[in-house]
């Protein structure tokens, strides 16, 4: 019986040996292979990163791997050196290589025909008829003045004033057209996705502004009539405003 089972121990002993002989020569093998085939040291995905993900935000989402170098594209990255203030360009997903072409500047995300919203401001979107944008001659990045017009009433009369300047334009939206609708016409249209265009003759302009901006802005879009003036750095901004009695 005792001779059974020391047999059973030694033939047990020699499974294991055997296991971690073979478990070395094939490491070995591996290796050995891997340093047949020029292995170099790439960044790995290992996590979901989205797209304008800052390069300084993937943390852990990314890891060092020693692949062949017969599986590393062009432009693989193993240092984010000189990747710093960019940000991932596309949804990046786990298993693929880290290419030098998908971190970009965060301007190249941008929509065509706008502008980066300055930190810490907020956007906020009006639709003007094009006479009131300067002939519909805006563009993004432009500094606008705001003129506003109030209807009178019973406590006071009608006026105008130029209440803002300088205002960041961010996107300007729409054209003139070459003639307004008929009254009664909407004039809108639908674009290929039919998604709403803007409406003919009309243009929406996006602004950057604070939280007190903002809330005069939509004031005025709600109850008074606005006119925008282009107003370069260098514009006179004082206005007293402009009532009737100044036209009689």
């Amino acid at each position: 019986m005792k001779t059974r089972i020391l047999a059973g121990f030694v033939m047990a002993v020699l499974a294991v040996a055997g296991l971690v002989l073979v478990t070395t020569y094939v490491g070995a093998a591996d290796a050995r292979a891997l340093n047949d085939q020029e292995p170099r040291e790439v960044y790995l995905v290992t996590a979901p990163i989205p797209e304008g993900t800052p390069v300084k935000e993937f943390g852990e989402s990314i890891a060092v791997h020693t692949v062949p170098a017969a599986v590393v594209p062009d432009g693989a990255l193993s240092s984010l050196d000189g990747q710093s203030g960019k940000v991932a360009g596309v949804d990046l997903q786990p298993g693929e290589q880290l290419l030098d072409s998908r971190l970009v500047d965060p301007q190249a995300l941008e929509a065509p025909g706008t502008v980066p919203v300055p930190e810490g401001l907020q956007e906020v979107t009006v639709q003007l008829d094009a006479p009131r944008v300067v002939g519909g001659q805006l563009a993004a990045g432009d500094r606008v003045g705001f003129f506003v017009s109030f209807e009178g009433d019973d406590n006071r009369q009608s006026r105008t004033a130029k209440d803002l300047d300088k205002v960041l334009v961010t996107s300007v939206q729409g054209a003139p057209s070459s003639a307004a609708p008929a009254a009664g016409e909407s004039g809108a249209e639908t674009t290929g996705s039919g998604a709403p265009a803007v409406p003919e003759g009309t243009m929406l302009v996006t602004f950057a502004v604070n939280a007190d901006t903002a809330e005069k802005i939509v004031y005025a879009s709600e109850f008074g009539r606005i006119w925008l003036s282009l107003e370069p750095e260098d514009a006179e901004e004082n206005a007293n405003g402009a009532t009737r009695e100044d036209f009689s």
